[in-house]
């Protein structure tokens, strides 16, 4: 499917695509740049209850913590060399 454009830089969502992602007016949706893609995400109403229980079980405290450390140093690792 494709859209055009607007000089203001406004796109509009097609209906059926709309209708099967229950994009209503004043939804929201996030813009998602890779390489030279761009993923439209649509957001829940409540974001908060929408992932409420999806990482049951997944990570323990200390697991999510230990990972973000190791995360934070690669990332300050990084930043020395660049």
């Amino acid at each position: 499917m494709k859209t055009k454009v607007t000089t203001r830089g406004q796109v509009s969502i097609p209906a059926k695509i709309r209708k099967r992602l229950d994009v209503k007016p004043e939804s929201y949706i996030e813009w998602v740049v890779e390489g030279n893609t761009v993923k439209i995400i649509p957001l829940p109403g409540d974001i908060i209850s929408a992932f409420r229980g999806k990482g049951k079980g997944v990570y323990k405290t200390q697991e999510l913590v230990r990972d973000r450390v190791k995360e934070r140093k690669a990332e300050r690792a990084r930043d020395k060399n660049a």
